[in-house]
């Protein structure tokens, strides 16, 4: 089989990489070891956040302020694409406005006036409104949270739905998807050869889309990102209550190392995310390890059932920003989304397309950005970073 591009991974990344290239005329082949959005695009929070992983005063302290400036831009474009593909392909994904950033300590309280205030000063961005303790009550039935910020430009989804969306859109415009075809081996020659147990594509363009779940199939950039798993648990459906607990709607995620995030589902469950592992061993019972932090939360939901618990991993940087690049002059990636998937990850797809297309401005952009090594390569990085979360944990817990 040949094609003008070959897209290895059938999530965010991929999905919208091979739409854009076929809007723009290329004949595209993508590749998924899986199924269409088995990773992290169909196991995520389903929160739409809008700007990059890292908040813009970091971005401006460490890149200094045009770089900042365009990194939000990209951002902000970023939240908006993934509106548009929805509506625009008739995506039913439950798509709910409004995202909360909830203050686990008074100094990230703080912290929120403070962004608020030099969001709409430096970016001319007011869609962010402060929440005292007092509003966070009001609009959070627990009393953990010391203020917080409420995005009106935030969102929440159903994240597989809204991946199996993007795929019926691409295969509309003539993307052949083949999925349980794991990639074996992808050649540096131009044209490239991208191998499978059963068969091979033939293809002047690669896209490496595999983020989390890029294993060893590419050793020149498995060392600067790390999977790390994510859990997620459904209640059953909560009826009149459910809208008690988050009385706005939003989806909610708090300023803790390692994170809650929680929303209320279409139907009425609470989904509740909490706690993470660095290791291939999960935990034996998904369920009661995160139903401990939702508790903390919520303790009102003790008597509630979980129908459903889960899990997933995505991929971090040193930086927590993402990491895109070229190694070969056919061969460019784009992963490492650290959290900040549905937006960057779709947004990054689209960047790859105009990559590919030879409009590489904007995905340099991005390229640019420098991602360091975990320190002991990719072999021997999870040492590092489970002393590292065990010292941010335990900061966490201090008031």
């Amino acid at each position: 089989m040949s094609a003008d591009v070959c897209v290895v991974g059938a999530g965010y990344t991929g999905l919208s990489a091979a739409l854009h290239l076929a809007e723009s005329g290329y004949s595209v082949v993508v590749l998924e070891a899986e199924r269409i959005g088995w990773g992290a695009s169909g196991r995520n929070g389903g929160q739409l956040g809008i700007g990059q992983r890292k908040d813009q005063r970091s971005l401006e302290e460490r890149l200094g302020k045009e770089w900042a400036h365009r990194l939000w831009d990209l951002g902000v474009e970023s939240n908006a694409l993934v509106k548009e593909l929805i509506a625009r392909h008739a995506i039913k994904c439950d798509l709910k406005p409004g995202l909360i950033q909830a203050a686990w300590k008074k100094s990230d309280a703080d912290w929120h006036r403070t962004e608020v205030e030099h969001m709409a000063s430096e970016y001319g961005y007011t869609k962010m409104r402060y929440l005292s303790r007092e509003e966070m009550r009001e609009t959070i039935a627990s009393d953990c949270y010391h203020g917080g910020i409420y995005d009106e430009d935030g969102a929440h989804l159903h994240p597989l739905n809204y991946a199996l969306g993007l795929a019926r859109a691409a295969r509309a415009k003539g993307v052949v998807i083949h999925e349980e075809s794991r990639v074996t081996d992808i050649s540096r020659t131009d044209p490239a050869t991208v191998k499978t147990a059963k068969g091979s594509v033939r293809a002047a363009h690669v896209v490496l889309a595999c983020n989390a779940y890029l294993g060893m199939l590419e050793p020149r950039v498995a060392g600067a990102i790390m999977p790390i798993n994510n859990f997620i648990i459904a209640t059953e459906p909560l009826g009149d209550e459910a809208r008690a607990l988050i009385r706005n709607d939003a989806c909610v995620q708090d300023t803790k190392f390692v994170i809650d995030y929680y929303r209320l589902s279409a139907d009425g469950r609470m989904l509740f995310g909490g706690g993470e592992s660095y290791s291939p061993n999960l935990p034996k019972d998904l369920a009661g390890f995160v139903r401990k932090p939702m508790l903390r939360v919520f303790p009102q939901l003790k008597d509630k059932r979980i129908d459903y618990a889960w899990s997933g991993s995505v991929a971090i940087t040193l930086k927590r920003m993402p990491h895109f690049g070229r190694l070969e002059p056919n061969i460019v990636f784009a992963h490492g989304y650290s959290g900040q998937g549905i937006n960057i990850a779709t947004l990054g797809g689209k960047l790859v397309a105009e990559a590919v297309a030879g409009q590489a401005e904007r995905f340099d952009v991005m390229a640019k950005l420098k991602t360091p090594k975990f320190p002991g390569g990719t072999w021997l990085r999870y040492p590092g970073l489970v002393a590292g979360m065990l010292f941010y944990a335990m900061k966490d817990r201090l008031p």
